[in-house]
């Protein structure tokens, strides 16, 4: 089975847009997967697109209007974002119970990601590889029976065993793309 690795490919913060532009960035291919990434208020601020390769999913991610510097990025376990503070799309993505935190030696839980970084103006541009999910595998499948969504939450995850980044400010349910 694999072990639960992460690599943040590429953060950037160029102002390129959303959806065709990100596209291109995939050197074409369509994403498998995408999750609109709203804030409290209902408005849409940003997507992440996910993409299945042979060493897992590859998670693009841009947003807009994020308050600078460092924030949690983590999948759910739940597809809800009907919550006014997100709490309905439940705690990280944990189907094989391990613990929080890609520092503490022990391989992390499948919806514990890198950090993604806002720049001053406020955009998050990101690419995250994770080889602990799957999109509908037998492994840590995203697109399971409840869904999976994606937060981004109001400081830095700490990658210790408490996660410790705040209130969520932003949720997207992942679903498939059609």
């Amino acid at each position: 089975m694999k072990t639960a690795s992460l690599l943040l490919a590429a953060v950037t913060a160029t102002g390129f847009a959303a959806g065709a532009h990100a596209q291109e960035a995939m050197g074409g291919q369509s994403p498998a997967a995408v999750a609109m990434l709203k804030d409290a208020e209902g408005a849409t601020v940003g997507m992440a697109e996910l993409y299945e390769t042979a060493e897992g999913v590859l998670i693009h991610v841009e947003a807009d209007g994020i308050p600078e510097g460092w924030h949690g990025f983590h999948l759910h376990e739940t597809g809800d974002c009907s919550a006014s503070d997100f709490s309905s799309a439940g705690d990280h993505y944990a189907p094989e119970d391990k613990g929080h935190g890609l520092l503490t030696g022990e391989a992390p839980h499948a919806g514990d990601l890198p950090n993604v970084y806002a720049t001053a103006d406020g955009a998050v541009r990101a690419e995250i590889t994770s080889t602990a999910l799957t999109l509908n595998g037998d492994t840590a499948p995203i697109l399971d029976e409840d869904g999976s969504a994606f937060i981004i939450h109001e400081g830095p995850d700490s990658y210790g065993a408490d996660a410790g980044a705040g209130s969520r400010i932003a949720c997207g349910v992942v679903e498939a793309a059609s």
